[in-house]
């Protein structure tokens, strides 16, 4: 589902080159739940990014569902990005002036052509319809016409996360989703994440600082120093091939 081979990323500053991911190779299988860490400066965040398209590698390649992104033209990678991958960001990214079922629908809005097939005004029942379903699964079924800031944190990161996942996507990537929460709300979220990585069947990928919270996955892939240090699954003992 994720191929990952020979990933650089530098950045030019102050006169000096500055290398945050110095070759790292990794394969993500369909299915799987694996958890990423590292202290901060580690290069975990920036992987995740590249790993969305949202940045380019200085070299090497990420293929995403047996596509390369690497040289994608922007409106292919756009196009790409929406239906293969959920983001589920840190800071939740919710549109102020949306109503929670709305924010959920976004991506549902900008990936639909509304001349495609199934998406006429039956198409588009069935789409509300799904993001109701997700609002409802993450226990918002009474907040959907909520605007986010009418919401709590834990609430505002459910409705990403139902945004996260309201196409399908095969894969989801999800950068510190439980870092601005307390505790109990943490947790809550992580079980959802969970809930919904089972139901819907998606590979995900979670960047994390919590030992907590990366012990749940599956796989753990440590980075240091922008390498893999380690490549584990959980409790097996034996590191994973990279």
């Amino acid at each position: 589902m994720i191929v990952v081979r020979g990933l650089r990323k530098s950045l030019r500053t102050g006169g000096a080159t500055v290398e945050i991911l110095r070759g790292i190779d990794f394969t993500v299988e369909r299915g799987e739940f694996v958890a990423i860490m590292g202290a901060s400066g580690s290069g975990k965040s920036t992987l995740l990014g590249l790993l969305a398209g949202l940045d380019d590698p200085t070299s090497g390649s990420v293929a995403l569902h047996g596509t390369v992104i690497s040289n994608l033209e922007e409106d292919k990678l756009a196009q790409l990005r929406g239906k293969t991958i959920g983001f589920v960001f840190q800071s939740y990214q919710l549109i102020p002036t949306l109503t929670a079922l709305e924010n959920v629908l976004l991506p549902y809005e900008l990936n639909v052509s509304p001349n495609a097939a199934g998406a006429d005004a039956g198409g588009w029942k069935a789409g509300v319809a799904r993001a109701r379903a997700l609002l409802d699964s993450v226990g918002l079924s009474e907040r959907v016409d909520h605007y986010p800031v009418q919401l709590s944190g834990g609430e505002q990161q459910r409705v990403a996360l139902a945004r996260a996942f309201i196409l399908r996507p095969p894969i989801v990537l999800a950068d510190e989703p439980t870092g601005n929460l307390d505790t109990v709300n943490g947790k809550h979220i992580l079980e959802l994440l969970l809930e919904l990585n089972r139901v819907e069947g998606t590979t995900l990928v979670l960047v994390t600082h919590d030992p907590a919270l990366a012990a749940q996955a599956g796989r753990r892939i440590t980075l240091r120093d922008g390498l893999v240090v380690s490549d584990e699954v959980q409790g097996a003992g034996s590191p994973v091939s990279v």
